[in-house]
């Protein structure tokens, strides 16, 4: 699904989709001090179209909560926030060139163009470490994450993932893809 091609989710799939946000919210308190759901719903609610990234995250096993808020913009951030990098998002490479460099074996798709599709974006290497200060995330699968623009023009790629508790940031070719790897993605609302 396109986010941008679709304006509203479903009533029911809206109240769905909230009544799961709120239990995640509720259930996981530590990512979130100090903040309160009302108020993250209300915000949800005066922007639809988040709504439509955020089911889109949670269809494909990201598990969306909320991990802060940027005073500045007044937006809360939405991290996926599943143990393992989302299932429906695994064995893509990293981008659309990458993907039409391949000649044989190319896989489904890639993280950008599906982020992108989603109305998302790829969590940093700053983004990813500070996940990881909220939990043990990809402890047997790893994620890509933003590369800067001097390492993707030199073929490379880089994705994270949580050993031995620790964060290592790793680089591939951006045309690889595996089975256990996929993306974690960002929204702010």
């Amino acid at each position: 699904m396109n986010v941008n091609k679709r304006f509203v989710l479903e009533p029911d799939m809206r109240d769905e989709l909230l009544n799961t946000l709120k239990d995640r919210f509720e259930k996981n308190m530590n990512r979130h001090k100090g903040l309160v759901w009302s108020k993250v719903q209300a915000r949800l609610e005066a922007h639809p179209k988040k709504l439509l990234s955020l089911y889109e995250m949670e269809r494909t096993g990201g598990e969306p909560d909320v991990v802060g808020r940027d005073s500045k913009a007044v937006e809360y951030k939405f991290y996926d926030c599943s143990a393992e990098t989302p299932k429906g998002r695994r064995n893509v490479c990293y981008d659309r060139e990458a993907l039409e460099s391949r000649k044989e074996h190319k896989p489904k798709g890639s993280a950008l163009d599906m982020a992108e599709t989603m109305g998302i974006e790829l969590l940093t290497e700053e983004e990813y470490r500070e996940l990881q200060k909220l939990g043990s995330f990809d402890t047997k699968t790893s994620s890509w994450i933003k590369t800067p623009a001097d390492i993707r023009k030199l073929g490379g790629a880089l994705f994270a993932d949580r050993r031995y508790n620790a964060v290592f940031i790793y680089h591939n070719g951006a045309e690889s893809y595996y089975a256990v790897r996929g993306f974690r993605g960002k929204l702010r609302v």
